[in-house]
């Protein structure tokens, strides 16, 4: 993962590279997403976990951060005679997107506060400092 803005902005990075970029999530974590966007039904965690060949309880670590994420949705499925289970579906693209873009916004925005006091900052100390001749 890089650790700058130069370095990402360097690095060839597909648009799957935005679930790291900006939401911190792992490479299981696309893999999972990408299990479930690949199925046309949604999917248990068991069936997710054998479909990227992994312990349940990852499997579930890695759903839940998606969850999180809002990369994907949960649904409750009932049995007739009473109990339920879950099913995971990708989430909307377009809401992701948003979510994203919105994301982005607010970013850059307060990237932009910062730099601005970053300049009133150091600009007044330059400006205060006695000329040497």
């Amino acid at each position: 993962m890089s650790n700058s803005m130069a370095e990402y902005l360097q690095q060839d990075m597909e648009c799957e590279g935005l679930l790291e970029c900006f939401h911190g999530l792992k490479q299981l974590d696309r893999e999972c997403f990408k299990s479930l966007v690949e199925n046309e039904e949604p999917l248990t965690i068991d069936e997710l976990a054998e479909r990227v060949d992994r312990e349940r309880s990852t499997a579930y670590r890695s759903v839940q951060r998606l969850l999180q994420a809002g990369f994907i949705q949960k649904e409750q499925v009932n049995y007739d005679q009473g109990g339920y289970y879950h099913v995971y579906r990708p989430t909307d693209p377009e809401k992701a997107a948003n979510d994203m873009q919105r994301m982005l916004n607010d970013w850059y925005a307060k990237m932009g506060q910062l730099i601005q006091e970053f300049e009133d900052k150091y600009g007044a100390v330059e400006e205060s400092a006695p000329a040497q001749d």
